[in-house]
């Protein structure tokens, strides 16, 4: 007790929502949260923007708006406005859900288009968190389960693109790039070993700066961004001149939709680990709105939409501390990073490689999430059934996206490339129109003697 008063803080203030805890000396953990979350936020940005080939300059344009978002959308699910935010300990970041989606659609529509579908799926998705009570009940956990392992599937050829040199790169798989992945992806596998307890959080950001200081030795790295940088800049509002393309807008929109199933499991998963109870049902309908509005917000600044971070939930669960004022620190933290442009600049300078080698492990995990909440839902034939024929259609349909060339044109756009929502849609009409599992059982029970 004598050192915990030293210190000036309790754990009991830290394990509880509301208690009065000094702003200043409860910075460290809000700190913390902003580590464990920081590379993950950018990631999705940086993969993004190269596919879209913008320039330096606009690439940390984006990036500088990806910190203020997260950090914006943290507060609004801590304090809430009106039913808009969980007023839980939620960390908010820019999602890996919509990247594979994005670099698509940069490929054949642009940036523009991005963001306009980023403007209109967050009011959709608004909308989803502010009527949840209405449509939760149509989409079980095993729903959630095949969305999660079908997003982690779907990065993967992102993440061997990054690792290889970044698509389009004139050394792609060059031996220089595929060293530079190999050992930024040997570090973060070394880090996340040999360190114990919320050090592990860290093990990406260990790859990230071992692998950029090997890329500045190897002389591939590029520092002309630095030069004439101001010290202090505000994030642009509209830098990307939105285009409204229905077939981003409603590929996207699918994503949102998905990503609001996500949102269901997270908040669960954050109320169990840090509050020891389920989330209510303004909490969930909440915490699903709040994503909505920031994204759309994220959209206005040229940015990716948001989500809630499944790290940022684990750190929760290592350490009890949910106190909101204290996570409040890490928010701001976020905001004023955003007006600092070298931060921007660092990453804008980072060879792809060094982050396919720390981002192919973080994909890889979140299939392996997938086949836990499978695991969790149960390995009924019903919801074995359900899974298996949702991501082989999902994954395998779209790996060869011939098999759509005789739909219309609008189908092949939203969903020839996009296994995410095709898993999403197949596993929905399955969920509700296949029967209960004793017809799924060798023999029925009541034959049973």
């Amino acid at each position: 007790m004598a050192e915990k008063k030293k210190q000036g803080i309790s754990m009991e203030a830290l394990s509880s929502l509301d208690a009065p805890v000094s702003f200043w000396k409860g910075i460290p953990f809000g700190l913390q949260h902003v580590m464990a979350m920081f590379v993950a936020n950018l990631a999705p940005i940086f993969i993004v923007a190269s596919a879209a080939k913008m320039t330096p300059e606009q690439s940390a344009s984006v990036i500088q708006a990806g910190l203020l978002v997260a950090g914006l959308g943290t507060v609004l699910q801590l304090y809430a406005v009106w039913r808009i935010g969980s007023r839980m300990p939620m960390v908010t970041g820019i999602s890996f859900t919509y990247v594979a989606a994005a670099c698509a659609i940069c490929a054949d529509k642009g940036y523009g288009a991005v963001v306009g579908a980023v403007i209109v799926g967050g009011l959709l998705e608004l909308v989803l968190g502010l009527t949840a009570k209405y449509w939760t009940r149509f989409v079980p956990p095993i729903v959630s389960a095949v969305v999660v392992t079908s997003i982690g599937f779907s990065l993967l050829t992102v993440g061997a693109e990054s690792f290889g040199g970044g698509s389009g790169a004139k050394d792609f798989g060059s031996w220089q790039n595929l060293t530079l992945g190999l050992i930024s992806l040997v570090a973060c596998l070394a880090f996340q070993l040999l360190m114990k307890g919320i050090a592990k959080q860290l093990s990406v950001l260990f790859g990230l700066v071992v692998g950029y200081v090997v890329a500045i030795a190897m002389g591939m790295v590029d520092f002309s961004g630095f030069q004439n940088l101001a010290i202090v800049s505000v994030p642009q509002f509209m830098p990307f001149k939105p285009e409204f393309d229905w077939g981003a807008i409603i590929s996207l929109g699918l994503l949102y939709v998905v990503s609001s199933v996500e949102v269901l499991g997270d908040t669960a998963t954050l109320a169990k680990v840090g509050l020891g109870r389920t989330p209510t049902e303004r909490e969930t309908a909440g915490a699903i709105a709040g994503d909505g509005l920031i994204s759309s917000v994220s959209g206005l600044f040229g940015c990716m939409p948001l989500t809630s971070f499944a790290q940022n939930i684990g750190l929760v669960g290592m350490t009890k501390v949910v106190n909101r004022k204290v996570i409040l620190s890490g928010g701001l933290i976020l905001v004023l990073a955003s007006f600092v442009p070298a931060i921007a600049e660092v990453f804008n300078s980072l060879p792809q490689a060094v982050l396919g080698g720390c981002t192919i492990m973080m994909f890889g995990n979140i299939i392996l999430a997938g086949f836990q909440m499978v695991a969790e839902a149960g390995f009924t034939q019903r919801n074995i059934t359900i899974a298996a024929l949702s991501l082989t259609i999902g994954i395998g349909f779209t790996q060869v996206g011939d098999i759509f060339q005789h739909f219309p044109a609008l189908f092949q756009q939203i969903f020839a490339s996009n296994c995410i929502a095709v898993a999403f849609v197949v596993a929905v009409i399955l969920a509700n129109i296949l029967p209960g599992e004793e017809h799924f059982l060798s023999a029925p029970k009541a034959a049973k003697e």
